[in-house]
């Protein structure tokens, strides 16, 4: 009996150690061959003519009839950070790029001020260049989404394409992802000033909405708001179809399980190549992804049975010796 447990001990231990040595995360895709920053910005002597205000928290404003000037602060929502800029996904930029050039007029006429921003799919739709990100689909679930319609919501609410940076296919860091994407959505919805720009609703303690949530603050470190608050998409690897709060996830049992929906989200860029390569156990187990209730798997259901009635066939014979002998 000894060496049947032995055995099934050591067939556990192979089929958790097996292959355990893949990568935590898929290798970042280099989209870009230039390295990113200001000093490989071709316009970045054009862009210092926005920047000497709108990357200052100050600004200098001159009467030009009186010769008076007087310094003013810069509205955050104008302000630019320079180093974000130029690490960002639109780094290689020139400001009149996406800006008109009626803005190169100081003070800006107010019409130059209120245009019309561009849209996501305004560079990047309908565009070879840009299919495999399935811009056309992000559209038309962002259109599907409760953001679709707020009076006044676009991209550039969770997109600030002055700072925004693909995260999550090109991050090594699980945790620093989730932070990057959870922070979007807190730009809003913990910032009531924010906030009121879009609504009239009242203001809406995350902590106390989420009370529900058992090890609530586990909850909010690992994983990202759209888990439970976006439609799972197939195509699309993060998915912009933001649910009405009524139709949020609420059953533990659609991510604690062997299929959970995390895999479809989170863990959608990595778990399909960690399952093909080294199996859904240790894809599960040896990774940031751990979920806990995963990673059950039917093999080890009917060995930890094996290994369950084998000890309680133990006890029993034991047991009946014992008694047997006595008598």
């Amino acid at each position: 009996m000894k060496i049947t447990l032995a055995l099934i001990t050591t067939i556990l231990s192979l089929i958790l150690l097996t292959n355990n040595n893949g990568p935590v995360l898929q290798e970042p895709q280099e989209d870009i061959q230039i390295q990113k920053g200001i000093e490989n910005n071709l316009f970045a002597e054009d862009n210092e003519q926005c920047l000497v205000c709108h990357g200052e928290p100050y600004f200098e404003l001159t009467d030009t009839s009186t010769g008076v000037t007087q310094k003013r602060l810069m509205c955050e929502d104008y302000l630019v950070d320079r180093d974000e800029y130029y690490h960002s996904n639109h780094w290689s930029f020139a400001c009149t790029d996406c800006h008109s050039y009626d803005l190169e007029i100081f003070p800006h006429p107010t019409s130059a001020r209120l245009e019309e921003p561009y849209h996501c799919n305004d560079c990047h739709g309908y565009d070879e260049q840009y299919a495999q990100y399935h811009f056309e689909e992000i559209q038309v679930e962002y259109e599907e989404s409760t953001h679709a319609e707020i009076e006044g919501f676009n991209c550039w609410k969770c997109h600030d394409p002055h700072s925004y940076e693909i995260n999550i296919r090109n991050s090594t860091n699980l945790e620093e992802t989730i932070l990057y994407d959870n922070n979007i959505c807190l730009e809003c919805h913990a910032n009531y000033d924010n906030f009121q720009l879009l609504t009239d609703r009242e203001e809406i303690v995350i902590v106390d909405s989420h009370d529900w949530l058992p090890n609530e603050a586990a909850h909010f470190t690992s994983v990202r708001c759209i888990e439970c608050h976006t439609e799972i998409s197939d195509s699309i690897l993060v998915a912009h179809k933001l649910l009405p709060k009524d139709q949020a996830v609420k059953r533990c049992t659609e991510c604690h399980t062997s299929d959970s929906r995390l895999l479809a989200t989170l863990y959608k860029f990595q778990s399909k190549e960690f399952r093909t390569n080294v199996g859904f156990v240790n894809g599960v187990i040896f990774n940031q992804s751990y979920v806990i209730g995963a990673n059950r798997n039917i093999i080890l259901n009917i060995l930890s049975f094996l290994i369950f009635g084998g000890v309680i066939l133990v006890i029993f014979v034991h047991t009946f010796f014992r008694i047997l002998k006595r008598n």
